[in-house]
């Protein structure tokens, strides 16, 4: 499934399976306060991460971002 955020003005697609077992509101809500947090409060390789976001990908309880350069790929944990 398919679904899209706002993150710092931008919109970001969000992908996930149908498999998880939480609602998709829980998991989006966890999501953006994990990036919000990350993008205030993170090292600088996660906020370079962060403003080259492309796409998120969501596997469990982990979010795998997507940025422009395949090197800042980072996976970030949910809990």
């Amino acid at each position: 499934m398919r679904m899209i955020i706002n993150f710092q003005n931008r919109p970001v697609p969000v992908y996930f399976d149908n498999d998880n077992k939480q609602s998709t509101q829980k998991i989006l809500k966890l999501l953006s306060s994990a990036l919000e947090h990350k993008f205030q409060y993170g090292k600088n390789a996660l906020k370079k991460c962060l403003n080259s976001l492309i796409s998120i990908e969501i596997e469990g309880s982990e979010a795998i971002l997507h940025s422009k350069s395949e090197n800042d790929t980072l996976a970030l944990s949910l809990y």
